[in-house]
């Protein structure tokens, strides 16, 4: 069942993750290109073997799944990127609420950043459009206001007709018990978007950048990620962490993923999910580095270099290639949860209310041709693979998931850097949360953008 939390985010995250997703294609073309110039004086001196070495030229079917890299590329670049590039730019998807004032729930939160990139200025609300700060989503329909069966009333409304002849002890019973059950459903902490502490900020003007929050800080909030919530014991140790001492040959990632693949699809997907994650922000650092700072306006662009020391085979021990077949793990996955509630925005009631009726009656149209190329994909993940065991064990195993990705979305209230935070909760939220797609804050790119690009 969508939640009335489908009007909230997950969307419009899962819609700016994809935005993202073929960046990897212009760094590919941007590194051959440098590679040729640096080492040879023509393209015909140069070896076969270094195109095929390269450490983003992927290709072959993905791990766990049907679906092959190629067939991503081709499906991404012509039919999903060119959408959403124009999605991202509408209103509806440009205004996220998120309060970035909440405690770190797990250590003394000691490492605010104070460098100037890691603030994040937040939008007037004189700014933001109506139709967003009254949380009318569907202000246009008169159907919709009517019918019982919208999912965002629905609770409400039944509560509010049995409190009436209830005391208040039972009512307060009653609405902690509703409560409770809607929780049992959340796989991520939600801000609360009344908190005062709470502002509107404009994605487009704080795009995810590299702002120069790094070292032990960082490093605590993903070996936090890794080490406690990828159901890994601390006998296996993780390759190339930087909070552990190498251990010779043991640091070759060997042990670490011959336990990997000796666990149940489950625990691989999470692991996968979580790697695809650390990668798709991993790139946008690289995307948009900052590569000279002056007087007047920082130069922000791509950095070639930063990529390849994180991701090239030879520089990562291997680490880099599987790294990067995460990433497309997890754009699958971000696809086939769009495809999944499509049929809700199909129905005619369902509006993306701004309060400017032409502005949404085009985005809508928008989205619905977005959402017909999603369904027309033929390669989905196959979501029923999972969970397929006994019963109690599958609901066991279920509810392990659901807690580690909330855990996962806490610590993100742990990050030092303003805008890292931003960002960290924005994607966090697009993988944890899939079941409700939270859909009216925003977005969030990921990772892979068009061949050719290089707008920047």
């Amino acid at each position: 069942m969508i939640k009335n939390v489908i009007q909230s985010g997950g969307l419009l995250v899962l819609l700016w993750l994809l935005f993202g997703d073929f960046v990897l294609v212009w760094f590919h073309n941007r590194v051959k290109t440098e590679t040729y110039n640096n080492q040879y004086s023509s393209k015909e001196d140069a070896p076969d073997s270094q195109d095929q070495r390269c450490f983003c030229h992927l290709t072959g079917v993905l791990d766990d799944c049907f679906c092959d890299i190629e067939s991503i590329d081709v499906f991404n670049n012509f039919k999903i990127y060119p959408r959403i590039q124009k999605l991202t730019e509408r209103d509806y998807f440009r205004y996220y609420r998120v309060n970035l004032n909440r405690p770190c729930p797990f250590w003394a939160d000691d490492s605010h950043c104070s460098i100037k990139d890691c603030q994040v200025e937040p939008c007037p609300e004189s700014k933001i459009p109506v139709g967003i700060k009254s949380g009318n989503y569907n202000r246009y329909s008169q159907v919709a206001n009517a019918n019982t069966d919208i999912v965002d009333c629905e609770q409400a409304q039944d509560l509010g007709a049995i409190n009436s002849t209830l005391s208040n002890y039972s009512k307060e019973a009653f609405e902690d018990w509703a409560r409770h059950d809607d929780a049992q459903d959340h796989f991520c902490e939600l801000d609360d978007e009344t908190s005062p502490d709470a502002d509107y900020v404009d994605l487009l003007l704080n795009p995810e950048r590299y702002t120069g929050y790094k070292g032990p800080s960082a490093w605590r909030v993903w070996n936090s990620i890794y080490e406690e919530n990828c159901f890994k014991p601390r006998s296996v140790y993780r390759p190339l962490n930087p909070l552990v001492p190498p251990r010779g040959g043991d640091d070759d990632g060997e042990g670490f993923y011959n336990w990997l693949e000796g666990l149940c699809l489950e625990k691989r997907v999470f692991y996968r999910l979580i790697s695809g994650l650390h990668s798709s922000i991993n790139i946008h650092l690289c995307a948009e580095y900052l590569l000279a700072e002056g007087w007047g306006k920082s130069l922000w662009g791509p950095n070639v270099q930063e990529f390849r020391q994180r991701f090239d085979p030879a520089e990562t021990k291997g680490e880099g290639t599987r790294r990067l077949k995460n990433l497309y793990f997890l754009y699958l996955i971000e696809l086939r949860a769009l495809s999944k509630v499509a049929p809700y925005f199909d129905r005619a009631f369902v509006n993306l209310y701004t309060g400017d009726r032409q502005e949404d009656r085009a985005t809508k149209e928008l989205l619905l041709q977005f959402f017909n190329e999603t369904k027309a994909f033929p390669m989905h993940f196959d979501e029923k693979s999972m969970f397929a065991g006994q019963k109690i064990e599958a609901k066991t195993l279920k509810e392990e998931f659901r807690l580690h990705f909330k855990n996962i979305s806490r610590i993100m209230d742990c990050v030092g850097c303003s805008k890292c935070r931003l960002w960290g909760k924005l994607q966090s939220l697009s993988r944890a949360c899939p079941p409700q797609l939270r859909c009216h804050q925003t977005p969030a790119v990921s990772a892979l953008r068009p061949k050719g690009w290089a707008r920047r």
